[in-house]
């Protein structure tokens, strides 16, 4: 049974929490503040972490750095902290992704399945992905969409790649800018804004309702597919 761990000092939403998430079949363990936090985490092990970063103690956001020394554990955080700056810092700090308060019920469990199947392996294809619509073939290094062959750069095909790699996390502009572009390019998101947008056009993904890669303003992007391996 999968465990998750809440880390929230609000009991209603701790209770909240639990009651939806047992419904699913998860078994639950909670913490009210960050210390308690991290000393579940070395107790219970947990396969996920759910995360509030308004704690008591200390921030959510140190919780974070000081987890990430010792564990890989996934990290959701829950936040009614809405601003660019917070996610991105949550993200590079290294939690998997990031749900505003208030926030839908169904839509936690979908970026709760995601980031567990992430985590997991099972959504990462050794040799590709295909869709059906879409076809990703790692040996060769083709691209085809509805059985026609697209022709991408080698930036165009890193970043689609990458985004396949880490299906429902948030990649940050920061994180891909530095992987690609460099420690010099950091503030040239307009970079990533247009290979982007090469990108969705080659796929036909529209991005006021995209398929394949999801837009968060201003922090990253996140494959959305729904992932078959090859």
């Amino acid at each position: 049974m999968t465990r998750i761990l809440i880390i929230d000092d609000e009991p209603q939403i701790r209770r909240f929490l639990t009651i939806s998430l047992e419904s699913q079949g998860y078994q639950l363990c909670e913490a009210d503040n960050g210390r308690h936090g991290l000393e579940q985490i070395a107790l219970e092990q947990p396969d996920l972490i759910i995360l509030d970063l308004g704690l008591p103690d200390i921030d959510g956001q140190q919780v974070l750095r000081e987890l990430r020394t010792f564990c890989e554990t996934p990290v959701i955080v829950l936040s009614v902290r809405n601003s660019e700056r917070e996610k991105v810092e949550a993200l590079d700090n290294g939690c998997n992704d990031y749900v505003e308060k208030p926030f839908g019920v169904k839509e936690l469990l979908a970026r709760i399945r995601a980031v567990l199947r992430s985590a997991s392996g099972k959504e990462q294809a050794p040799l590709g992905y295909d869709d059906g619509h879409l076809k990703v073939d790692l040996p060769s290094r083709t691209i085809t969409v509805k059985g026609e062959r697209i022709r991408f750069s080698p930036r165009e095909y890193e970043l689609l790649l990458e985004l396949i790699q880490h299906p429902g996390q948030i990649l940050t502009q920061q994180y891909l800018l530095r992987k690609y572009w460099g420690e010099s390019h950091l503030e040239d998101s307009h970079y990533l804004r247009i290979f982007i947008r090469q990108i969705r056009n080659k796929l036909g993904d529209d991005p006021t309702k995209p398929a394949y890669i999801e837009t968060d303003a201003g922090v990253g992007y996140r494959f959305i597919g729904e992932l078959k391996s090859l």
